[in-house]
């Protein structure tokens, strides 16, 4: 029997510690690291990660636009690092934020949730503003194949403040609506569930919303966009045990030394470990 994405999800955290790093090739870094914007440049930043890191981080977070830039060769790039992160035992959340409704909504989750896919991922991020229900066909195939998905809810972006804090006849934010969609799937689940939201790390406190969601909160925001590890436990209170903080350039900057790379994962892991142990 597959293990559920939260059980392998919080086993990998207990082990690893609670760090997720974002791969995120974008020209700029790319530059930084005296690369060019091209598929080589793409291939030796990708693979210098994956040397780095998959043996020793827990989560790590591609950002699929940023290979799918490339075509067909950078798509090519992203299935190898996905196949070659899982196998060293690291768990990948595709950041793609797939989002549309009946069969081209269950295309998008057998392009990344399906197991002989050649993208699956361990969890997919998603869309839910064409209606929560709109992500069913995913949520039915992550259960199949005990994958997860991290759903939009309260996102770092200031613009999305319109939608996510925008209020329902019910008196219900739209956002607190997407967490408690995502309790209801996660309900009896131990250790915890498989369906979690996105979270900025920047948002401050969140009191007024119910993160208890018995599953994972992905939280963006620490290091470049300024959130710090010591904010975690202000922003997400009591959930903050279940909070998977994802670090993109903080940790990436340190390359492309592959022992510098260890070096900047290994400092984040222990901050958050330590806020989160409080």
């Amino acid at each position: 029997m597959t293990l559920s994405f939260g059980t392998r999800l919080r086993s990998a955290m207990d082990e690893r510690g609670p760090l997720c790093v974002g791969i995120d090739p974008h020209a700029s870094l790319l530059g930084s690291w005296g690369l060019a914007d091209d598929i080589a440049g793409l291939e030796r930043f990708t693979y210098t990660v994956v040397e780095a890191l998959a043996d020793t981080v827990a989560v790590f977070k591609p950002q699929a636009a940023f290979f799918e830039r490339f075509g067909s060769r950078g798509i090519a790039v992203l299935e190898r690092a996905t196949a070659d992160l899982r196998a060293a035992g690291g768990l990948v959340v595709m950041d793609a934020k797939r989002g549309d409704i009946g069969s081209t909504m269950a295309a998008y989750a057998e392009a990344f949730l399906r197991k002989d896919s050649p993208l699956f991922a361990d969890a997919l991020t998603v869309s839910p503003y064409l209606g929560y229900g709109s992500l069913k066909p995913a949520v039915d195939l992550a259960r199949e194949s005990g994958a997860g998905l991290f759903v939009l809810a309260l996102t770092s972006n200031p613009e999305g403040a319109e939608v996510q804090r925008a209020v329902r006849e019910d008196g219900r934010t739209v956002g607190a609506t997407m967490l408690a969609r995502l309790a209801e799937e996660n309900a009896g689940e131990t250790p915890m569930g498989s369906f979690g939201a996105v979270v900025g790390a920047t948002l401050g406190d969140l009191s007024s919303f119910d993160l208890d969601i018995n599953g994972p909160l992905l939280a963006p925001g620490i290091g470049a966009q300024g959130a710090t590890p010591a904010d975690l436990p202000v922003v997400f209170g009591d959930a903050v045990r279940n909070v998977v903080p994802n670090v993109s350039r903080g940790v990436l900057r340190a390359g492309p030394d592959a022992s510098a790379l260890r070096d900047a994962a290994a400092r984040y892991a222990d901050e958050i470990r330590a806020a989160v142990a409080g």
